[in-house]
């Protein structure tokens, strides 16, 4: 019987892919990052706001606009594009949100060190 895959110790668990269903965010303060999933694609971004550098959520777990589509800042609104963290809308347009290198092992959500 062979053991499953087991992630680098240097990784950080965020979460299951059960725990962030597709069309979802999810918040982790611990780690100040927040994670997306759009049509089965994991994004994982720095929770600070290119803007202002504070958080971009004001409810937990609340970082998508009313349509789903889009990254919102709840502070001044700004928009996002989900798979680029572009900003295409809002004080901070044409800047980006940071990206968090993470990999999917065992159907969960794994970052890698920064």
């Amino acid at each position: 019987m062979t053991s499953p895959e087991k992630p680098a110790t240097q990784l950080t668990l965020l979460c299951t892919l059960d725990d962030l269903p597709e069309g979802s965010s999810k918040g982790f303060a611990s780690n100040k990052v927040f994670a997306v999933n759009d049509c089965g694609t994991v994004y994982v971004y720095s929770n600070s706001c290119p803007h202002l550098g504070i958080p971009l959520e004001w409810t937990a777990d609340q970082f998508l606009d009313s349509s789903g589509s889009m990254i919102q800042c709840a502070n001044h609104g700004a928009l996002f594009v989900i798979n680029s963290g572009q900003c295409v809308s809002g004080p901070c347009t044409g800047r980006s949100l940071q990206a968090i290198p993470h990999q999917i092992i065992n159907n969960s959500i794994w970052i890698l060190p920064s």
